[in-house]
């Protein structure tokens, strides 16, 4: 006999409250930029571009550092698995 888990239902996200509470805040607003900028820079460089499932990972996780030394292109699905396993620690 194969037991299910009862599903869940989906909330809906409240995307203008999520942006008003976090995403919007002006130090958030400035690390976003610095995510930003160093895609910018790889995919200037040609080691990235848009829809190819690359990350570009902050090696020290600082991301105002955007040398090339620190940075580094890696699937997105080992990057964000990466972080997850770091914040557990």
């Amino acid at each position: 006999m194969i037991f299910t888990k009862p599903k869940k239902k989906k909330k809906n996200r409240n995307y203008k409250r999520e942006y008003a509470i976090y995403h919007g805040k002006p130090e958030q607003i400035k690390r976003r930029a610095q995510r930003n900028a160093a895609r910018r820079k790889l995919a200037k460089m040609g080691r990235v571009r848009k829809g190819d499932g690359m990350d570009v990972n902050h090696k020290n996780h600082n991301t105002a550092i955007n040398t090339l030394s620190n940075l580094e292109v890696m699937a997105k699905s080992k990057n964000r698995s990466m972080n997850k396993q770091r914040r557990t620690r």
